[in-house]
């Protein structure tokens, strides 16, 4: 057996302990497996580009990122904060709720590609939290702030680990049903899936229920804050 092909796995070790694009550590670690494997420079440069064109996946987060790098450039999170400012009635709670609500229907549906972190997260759910969570309390520091981001990237993360398992297609419910299957207990995945139901709507209640009382302890601190200053 020829192990030089095995190269790649430690170039991909190198490029990641020397914080490389992992971009280009990736393909690097490709090239260097193909040609310790005996591949020929043009076919395996021909099968990198076709590998490059069939995977769709990847085609679509190259033209998404770039997109939300200039978004952002062009104030995209700026201009999300101060659009949930002026909105009164548009509470902190309401908004990641309601994001969670959407994120697990539609992941439930099996459209888990319309939101994410990249794409909706970081440019608008996230500034936009911040704009809400300021609203409560002014003085909101680094610290509470990256709190808010992480409670913002944990309700996308909630609405598509439990809305997708709800799907019948999803690779998860598919795979349960084949193991089961090859142990002698034959099941329907509309039956997989619909006791999946009863786990996603536990996740969005408990999920829901840890925004409103980080709204409250944002209340509490400000009221705290306020009443520090007021006594001197």
């Amino acid at each position: 057996m020829n192990y030089w092909p095995l190269l790649g796995v430690a170039v991909v070790v190198a490029g990641f302990v020397l914080r490389l694009n992992p971009v280009l550590a990736v393909v690097a670690a490709a090239l260097v497996s193909g040609l310790a494997a005996g591949l020929p420079p043009a076919e395996l440069l021909a099968l990198l580009g076709t590998k490059f064109v069939t995977s769709r996946n990847l085609l679509i987060l190259l033209l998404t990122l770039p997109t939300i790098g200039l978004l952002e450039r062009a104030g995209l999170r700026e201009h999300a904060a101060a659009w949930i400012a002026r909105l009164r009635r548009f509470t902190f709670a309401r908004l990641l709720i309601g994001y969670l609500a959407a994120r697990q229907a539609l992941s439930a549906l099996g459209l888990t590609g319309i939101a994410g972190h990249p794409q909706t997260v970081r440019p608008l759910l996230a500034p936009m939290a911040e704009a809400a969570a300021a609203k409560l309390d002014p003085a909101l520091d680094a610290a509470a702030r990256e709190r808010v981001r992480a409670l913002a990237a944990a309700t996308d993360n909630v609405g598509l680990f439990f809305g997708e398992d709800v799907f019948i297609a999803f690779g998860a419910v598919l795979l349960i049903q084949a193991f089961l299957a090859q142990n002698g207990i034959v099941l329907d995945p509309r039956a997989i899936a619909l006791w999946a139901l009863p786990t996603a709507i536990a996740a969005f209640v408990v999920q829901a229920l840890r925004i409103l009382r980080y709204q409250r302890r944002l209340r509490a601190d400000a009221a705290a804050r306020s009443q520090t200053h007021g006594e001197r």
